[in-house]
Protein backbone atom coordinates (compact mmCIF):
# COMPACT_ATOMS: atom_id res chain seq x y z
CA UNK A 1 0.00 0.00 0.00
CA UNK A 2 1.93 3.04 -1.27
CA UNK A 3 0.51 6.15 0.39
CA UNK A 4 0.50 9.49 -1.33
CA UNK A 5 3.09 11.90 0.03
CA UNK A 6 0.74 14.87 -0.34
CA UNK A 7 -2.81 15.51 0.83
CA UNK A 8 -5.44 18.17 0.19
CA UNK A 9 -6.41 19.76 3.49
CA UNK A 10 -8.92 22.61 3.83
CA UNK A 11 -8.19 23.96 0.37
CA UNK A 12 -4.43 23.43 0.11
CA UNK A 13 -2.11 20.69 -1.13
CA UNK A 14 0.27 19.90 1.74
CA UNK A 15 2.99 17.35 2.51
CA UNK A 16 1.48 14.60 4.66
CA UNK A 17 3.70 15.48 7.61
CA UNK A 18 2.32 19.04 7.68
CA UNK A 19 -1.35 18.00 7.70
CA UNK A 20 -1.83 17.67 11.46
CA UNK A 21 -4.90 17.72 13.67
CA UNK A 22 -5.33 18.53 17.36
CA UNK A 23 -5.94 15.92 20.05
CA UNK A 24 -8.95 18.08 20.92
CA UNK A 25 -10.56 17.25 17.56
CA UNK A 26 -14.23 16.48 18.22
CA UNK A 27 -14.37 13.88 15.43
CA UNK A 28 -11.57 11.88 17.07
CA UNK A 29 -13.55 11.60 20.31
CA UNK A 30 -17.10 11.07 19.04
CA UNK A 31 -16.94 9.87 15.44
CA UNK A 32 -18.46 13.12 14.17
CA UNK A 33 -17.32 12.89 10.60
CA UNK A 34 -18.08 11.40 7.21
CA UNK A 35 -16.04 9.98 4.37
CA UNK A 36 -16.13 8.58 0.85
CA UNK A 37 -14.30 5.76 -0.89
CA UNK A 38 -13.51 6.50 -4.56
CA UNK A 39 -11.17 4.91 -7.10
CA UNK A 40 -9.17 6.27 -10.00
CA UNK A 41 -8.08 3.87 -12.75
CA UNK A 42 -5.46 3.97 -15.48
CA UNK A 43 -7.22 4.64 -18.76
CA UNK A 44 -6.75 2.79 -22.03
CA UNK A 45 -6.21 6.16 -23.74
CA UNK A 46 -3.65 7.24 -21.13
CA UNK A 47 -3.84 9.15 -17.86
CA UNK A 48 -6.29 8.42 -15.10
CA UNK A 49 -10.04 8.36 -14.69
CA UNK A 50 -11.98 8.74 -11.43
CA UNK A 51 -15.03 6.48 -11.38
CA UNK A 52 -18.35 8.25 -10.72
CA UNK A 53 -16.65 11.10 -8.91
CA UNK A 54 -19.59 13.48 -8.88
CA UNK A 55 -21.98 10.87 -7.48
CA UNK A 56 -19.54 10.10 -4.68
CA UNK A 57 -19.06 13.76 -3.82
CA UNK A 58 -22.80 14.43 -3.86
CA UNK A 59 -23.22 11.61 -1.35
CA UNK A 60 -20.36 13.16 0.65
CA UNK A 61 -22.32 16.41 0.79
CA UNK A 62 -25.46 14.48 1.77
CA UNK A 63 -23.53 12.95 4.67
CA UNK A 64 -22.60 16.45 5.85
CA UNK A 65 -26.24 17.49 5.60
CA UNK A 66 -27.39 14.46 7.59
CA UNK A 67 -24.92 15.45 10.31
CA UNK A 68 -26.12 19.07 10.03
CA UNK A 69 -22.59 20.27 9.22
CA UNK A 70 -22.03 23.39 7.14
CA UNK A 71 -19.59 22.69 4.31
CA UNK A 72 -17.23 25.40 3.04
CA UNK A 73 -16.62 23.69 -0.31
CA UNK A 74 -18.88 22.86 -3.25
CA UNK A 75 -19.02 19.66 -5.26
CA UNK A 76 -17.23 21.42 -8.13
CA UNK A 77 -14.44 22.59 -5.82
CA UNK A 78 -14.04 19.11 -4.34
CA UNK A 79 -14.02 17.58 -7.82
CA UNK A 80 -11.06 19.75 -8.74
CA UNK A 81 -9.43 18.99 -5.40
CA UNK A 82 -9.62 15.23 -6.01
CA UNK A 83 -7.99 15.57 -9.43
CA UNK A 84 -5.30 17.88 -8.02
CA UNK A 85 -4.51 15.42 -5.24
CA UNK A 86 -4.13 12.50 -7.64
CA UNK A 87 -1.87 14.54 -9.90
CA UNK A 88 0.19 15.95 -7.02
CA UNK A 89 1.02 12.39 -5.98
CA UNK A 90 1.65 11.14 -9.52
CA UNK A 91 -1.12 8.55 -9.25
CA UNK A 92 -3.24 7.68 -12.27
CA UNK A 93 -4.66 4.67 -10.41
CA UNK A 94 -5.38 4.88 -6.69
CA UNK A 95 -7.93 4.79 -3.90
CA UNK A 96 -9.25 8.22 -2.90
CA UNK A 97 -10.53 9.09 0.57
CA UNK A 98 -12.30 12.42 1.09
CA UNK A 99 -13.04 12.89 4.77
CA UNK A 100 -14.75 15.63 6.78
CA UNK A 101 -14.81 15.91 10.55
CA UNK A 102 -15.45 18.34 13.36
CA UNK A 103 -12.14 19.91 14.34
CA UNK A 104 -10.72 21.44 17.49
CA UNK A 105 -13.50 22.79 19.68
CA UNK A 106 -15.66 22.05 22.74
CA UNK A 107 -15.31 18.40 23.77
CA UNK A 108 -18.79 17.77 25.07
CA UNK A 109 -21.13 15.63 23.01
CA UNK A 110 -22.70 18.86 21.78
CA UNK A 111 -20.04 20.57 19.61
CA UNK A 112 -21.83 23.91 19.73
CA UNK A 113 -24.03 25.77 17.21
CA UNK A 114 -21.43 26.39 14.47
CA UNK A 115 -18.71 23.76 14.75
CA UNK A 116 -15.64 24.01 12.51
CA UNK A 117 -15.67 21.38 9.76
CA UNK A 118 -12.29 20.25 8.44
CA UNK A 119 -12.09 18.57 5.03
CA UNK A 120 -9.21 16.48 3.69
CA UNK A 121 -8.49 14.24 0.69
CA UNK A 122 -6.01 11.38 0.93
CA UNK A 123 -4.88 8.96 -1.79
CA UNK A 124 -3.06 5.65 -1.76
CA UNK A 125 -2.44 2.69 -4.04
CA UNK A 126 -4.70 -0.20 -3.05
CA UNK A 127 -5.10 -3.58 -4.68
CA UNK A 128 -7.98 -6.04 -4.30
CA UNK A 129 -9.74 -5.28 -1.00
CA UNK A 130 -10.67 -8.92 -0.38
CA UNK A 131 -7.46 -10.26 -1.85
CA UNK A 132 -6.46 -11.67 -5.23
CA UNK A 133 -7.91 -15.06 -4.28
CA UNK A 134 -11.23 -13.46 -3.37
CA UNK A 135 -11.44 -11.64 -6.71
CA UNK A 136 -10.39 -14.64 -8.80
CA UNK A 137 -11.86 -17.60 -6.91
CA UNK A 138 -14.52 -16.07 -4.69
CA UNK A 139 -14.52 -14.97 -1.08
CA UNK A 140 -15.54 -16.78 2.11
CA UNK A 141 -18.14 -15.08 4.31
CA UNK A 142 -19.68 -15.50 7.75
CA UNK A 143 -23.02 -14.19 8.97
CA UNK A 144 -22.07 -11.94 11.84
CA UNK A 145 -23.33 -11.97 15.39
CA UNK A 146 -23.46 -8.16 15.09
CA UNK A 147 -26.68 -6.70 13.68
CA UNK A 148 -26.89 -3.82 11.18
CA UNK A 149 -28.23 -0.81 13.05
CA UNK A 150 -31.93 0.00 12.74
CA UNK A 151 -32.74 2.99 10.54
CA UNK A 152 -33.92 4.98 13.57
CA UNK A 153 -30.79 4.31 15.60
CA UNK A 154 -28.25 5.33 12.95
CA UNK A 155 -28.74 7.38 9.81
CA UNK A 156 -28.08 4.78 7.10
CA UNK A 157 -27.84 7.12 4.08
CA UNK A 158 -24.60 8.74 5.18
CA UNK A 159 -21.08 7.33 5.37
CA UNK A 160 -20.65 8.51 8.94
CA UNK A 161 -17.31 7.67 10.54
CA UNK A 162 -18.70 6.69 13.94
CA UNK A 163 -21.22 4.32 12.38
CA UNK A 164 -18.49 1.97 11.20
CA UNK A 165 -17.55 0.60 14.62
CA UNK A 166 -20.11 -2.20 14.18
CA UNK A 167 -18.48 -3.04 10.84
CA UNK A 168 -15.05 -3.08 12.49
CA UNK A 169 -16.25 -5.50 15.16
CA UNK A 170 -18.02 -7.73 12.63
CA UNK A 171 -15.00 -7.80 10.30
CA UNK A 172 -12.60 -8.68 13.11
CA UNK A 173 -14.94 -11.41 14.33
CA UNK A 174 -15.18 -12.97 10.86
CA UNK A 175 -11.41 -12.91 10.30
CA UNK A 176 -10.74 -14.42 13.73
CA UNK A 177 -12.99 -17.34 12.75
CA UNK A 178 -11.13 -17.95 9.48
CA UNK A 179 -13.42 -16.05 7.08
CA UNK A 180 -12.62 -13.17 4.73
CA UNK A 181 -15.60 -10.93 5.45
CA UNK A 182 -18.81 -10.67 7.47
CA UNK A 183 -22.43 -10.33 6.38
CA UNK A 184 -24.80 -8.45 8.67
CA UNK A 185 -28.49 -9.03 9.31
CA UNK A 186 -31.04 -6.32 10.02
CA UNK A 187 -33.01 -6.13 13.26
CA UNK A 188 -35.65 -8.48 11.80
CA UNK A 189 -33.16 -11.12 10.66
CA UNK A 190 -32.93 -10.33 6.93
CA UNK A 191 -29.66 -10.00 5.07
CA UNK A 192 -28.40 -6.46 4.57
CA UNK A 193 -24.77 -6.12 3.39
CA UNK A 194 -21.15 -6.76 4.24
CA UNK A 195 -19.08 -4.55 6.54
CA UNK A 196 -18.26 -2.29 3.59
CA UNK A 197 -19.98 -3.80 0.57
CA UNK A 198 -23.45 -4.27 -0.87
CA UNK A 199 -24.79 -7.77 -1.46
CA UNK A 200 -26.31 -9.46 -4.53
CA UNK A 201 -27.61 -12.99 -5.07
CA UNK A 202 -28.78 -14.82 -8.20
CA UNK A 203 -31.38 -17.58 -8.21
CA UNK A 204 -32.93 -19.13 -11.36
CA UNK A 205 -31.62 -16.22 -13.45
CA UNK A 206 -33.12 -13.50 -11.24
CA UNK A 207 -30.74 -11.06 -9.55
CA UNK A 208 -31.77 -9.90 -6.09
CA UNK A 209 -30.23 -7.20 -3.93
CA UNK A 210 -31.16 -5.70 -0.58
CA UNK A 211 -33.46 -2.65 -0.89
CA UNK A 212 -32.36 0.77 0.32
CA UNK A 213 -34.26 0.50 3.57
CA UNK A 214 -31.40 -0.30 5.93
CA UNK A 215 -28.26 0.00 3.78
CA UNK A 216 -26.08 2.64 2.21
CA UNK A 217 -26.92 3.62 -1.37
CA UNK A 218 -23.76 2.16 -2.89
CA UNK A 219 -22.42 3.81 -6.06
CA UNK A 220 -21.05 0.50 -7.36
CA UNK A 221 -24.35 -1.16 -6.46
CA UNK A 222 -26.23 1.42 -8.55
CA UNK A 223 -23.77 0.93 -11.43
CA UNK A 224 -24.37 -2.83 -11.37
CA UNK A 225 -28.13 -2.33 -11.43
CA UNK A 226 -27.79 0.02 -14.45
CA UNK A 227 -25.61 -2.58 -16.18
CA UNK A 228 -28.07 -5.43 -15.58
CA UNK A 229 -31.09 -3.40 -16.63
CA UNK A 230 -29.36 -2.35 -19.85
CA UNK A 231 -28.71 -6.04 -20.53
CA UNK A 232 -32.45 -6.75 -19.94
CA UNK A 233 -31.55 -8.91 -16.99
CA UNK A 234 -34.20 -9.16 -14.24
CA UNK A 235 -33.21 -7.27 -11.07
CA UNK A 236 -35.34 -7.25 -7.93
CA UNK A 237 -34.67 -5.11 -4.86
CA UNK A 238 -36.07 -7.19 -2.02
CA UNK A 239 -35.19 -8.54 1.40
CA UNK A 240 -34.01 -12.14 1.65
CA UNK A 241 -32.97 -14.49 4.42
CA UNK A 242 -29.64 -16.15 5.10
CA UNK A 243 -30.92 -19.60 4.09
CA UNK A 244 -32.23 -18.16 0.83
CA UNK A 245 -28.75 -16.78 0.23
CA UNK A 246 -27.16 -20.15 1.05
CA UNK A 247 -29.24 -21.70 -1.74
CA UNK A 248 -28.33 -19.09 -4.38
CA UNK A 249 -26.87 -20.10 -7.73
CA UNK A 250 -24.42 -17.19 -7.51
CA UNK A 251 -23.68 -14.36 -5.10
CA UNK A 252 -21.33 -11.41 -5.13
CA UNK A 253 -20.34 -8.25 -3.27
CA UNK A 254 -20.02 -4.77 -4.74
CA UNK A 255 -18.21 -1.69 -3.50
CA UNK A 256 -15.56 0.83 -4.44
CA UNK A 257 -12.91 -1.09 -2.52
CA UNK A 258 -14.25 -4.60 -3.25
CA UNK A 259 -15.31 -3.73 -6.84
CA UNK A 260 -17.11 -6.93 -7.97
CA UNK A 261 -16.09 -9.82 -5.73
CA UNK A 262 -17.78 -13.22 -6.20
CA UNK A 263 -18.78 -15.23 -3.13
CA UNK A 264 -17.78 -18.88 -2.99
CA UNK A 265 -18.89 -19.80 0.53
CA UNK A 266 -21.22 -18.51 3.27
CA UNK A 267 -21.42 -20.03 6.75
CA UNK A 268 -19.72 -23.21 5.57
CA UNK A 269 -22.10 -23.67 2.59
CA UNK A 270 -20.65 -23.55 -0.92
CA UNK A 271 -22.63 -21.23 -3.19
CA UNK A 272 -23.91 -22.83 -6.39
CA UNK A 273 -24.87 -26.31 -7.47
CA UNK A 274 -23.06 -29.45 -8.57
CA UNK A 275 -19.71 -28.99 -10.28
CA UNK A 276 -20.13 -25.19 -10.14
CA UNK A 277 -20.46 -25.07 -6.34
CA UNK A 278 -17.91 -22.79 -4.76
CA UNK A 279 -16.87 -21.19 -8.03
CA UNK A 280 -17.64 -17.76 -9.51
CA UNK A 281 -20.77 -18.07 -11.67
CA UNK A 282 -21.20 -16.96 -15.29
CA UNK A 283 -23.27 -13.83 -14.59
CA UNK A 284 -21.02 -12.47 -11.85
CA UNK A 285 -17.90 -13.35 -13.87
CA UNK A 286 -19.11 -11.45 -16.95
CA UNK A 287 -20.18 -8.54 -14.77
CA UNK A 288 -16.74 -8.50 -13.16
CA UNK A 289 -14.98 -8.45 -16.56
CA UNK A 290 -17.20 -5.74 -18.01
CA UNK A 291 -16.93 -3.60 -14.89
CA UNK A 292 -13.14 -3.62 -15.20
CA UNK A 293 -13.42 -2.70 -18.88
CA UNK A 294 -15.73 0.23 -18.03
CA UNK A 295 -13.59 1.69 -15.25
CA UNK A 296 -10.44 1.47 -17.42
CA UNK A 297 -12.12 3.24 -20.33
CA UNK A 298 -12.09 0.15 -22.57
CA UNK A 299 -15.88 -0.13 -22.71
CA UNK A 300 -18.25 2.82 -22.72
CA UNK A 301 -21.93 1.84 -22.90
CA UNK A 302 -24.46 4.64 -23.33
CA UNK A 303 -25.49 4.48 -19.68
CA UNK A 304 -21.85 4.87 -18.54
CA UNK A 305 -20.69 7.76 -20.77
CA UNK A 306 -20.40 10.20 -17.86
CA UNK A 307 -18.98 7.80 -15.30
CA UNK A 308 -15.31 8.78 -15.65
CA UNK A 309 -13.63 12.07 -14.78
CA UNK A 310 -10.37 11.84 -16.71
CA UNK A 311 -7.06 13.61 -16.09
CA UNK A 312 -3.45 13.52 -17.30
Amino acid sequence: MARGSKVWYNGKILPVEEAKISLFTHGLHYGTGAFEGIRAYKQKSGGGGVFRLREHLERFMDSAKILDFKMSFTVDQLTQAVVETCKANGFSECYIRPILFLGDGPLGVNPGPNPAVDVAILVWEWGNYLGDKGINEGTKLKTSSYVRAHVNSLMTKGKITGHYIASVLAKREAISLGYDEALMLDAEGYMTEGTGENLFMIKDGIVKTTPLTSILNGITRASVIDYLKAAKHPVVETRFTRDELWCADEAFLTGTAAEITPIREIDGRLIGRGANAGKPGPISSKLQRDYQAIVHGELTPDYAKNWLTTFH
